[in-house]
C-alpha cells in the first residue's frame, strides 16, 4: 500500500524540465521590470549624487551659494565637513557642505 502510492508521487518528477522553463518565464516580466527601474530611476539619482558630491567637493573661499534651507551666502571658510557661510556683514553661519545645493555665478548676491 505505501509502496505503491510513494510511486505515483514520483512520476510526475519526471515532466518538471517543462515546468522549470515556464517558471523562469514567469520570472520574466519581474526581472525586466527591475532593469526598467534602474536604468529609470536609481542610475539618474546615482548620477545626480555625483555631480552633488563633486560641486561640494569643489567648493571654494568667495563662492556665492545657496543652502537647502534658502540662505544665500558667501563661503567664508572651509572645513572638513563644515563650511562657514557670511548671510550679511558681520553675520556667520557654520552649515554642514551637504547643506549647499547650489553654486551661483560670481556676483549674484549684492
Amino acid at each position: 500500500m505505501f509502496i505503491s502510492s510513494a510511486m505515483a508521487q514520483t512520476a510526475p518528477a519526471a515532466a518538471a524540465g517543462g515546468d522549470m522553463q515556464s517558471s523562469l518565464m514567469g520570472m520574466l516580466p519581474l526581472v525586466l521590470m527591475f532593469v526598467v527601474l534602474y536604468f529609470v530611476m536609481i542610475r539618474p539619482q546615482m548620477k545626480k549624487a555625483k555631480e552633488h558630491k563633486a560641486m561640494v567637493d569643489a567648493l571654494a573661499k568667495g563662492d556665492e551659494i545657496i543652502t537647502q534651507g534658502g540662505l544665500l551666502g558667501k563661503v567664508s571658510k572651509l572645513g572638513d565637513s563644515f563650511v562657514g557661510i557670511e548671510l550679511a556683514a558681520g553675520v556667520e553661519v557654520q552649515m554642514q557642505r551637504s547643506a549647499v545645493i547650489q553654486v551661483l555665478p560670481k556676483g549674484t548676491i549684492k
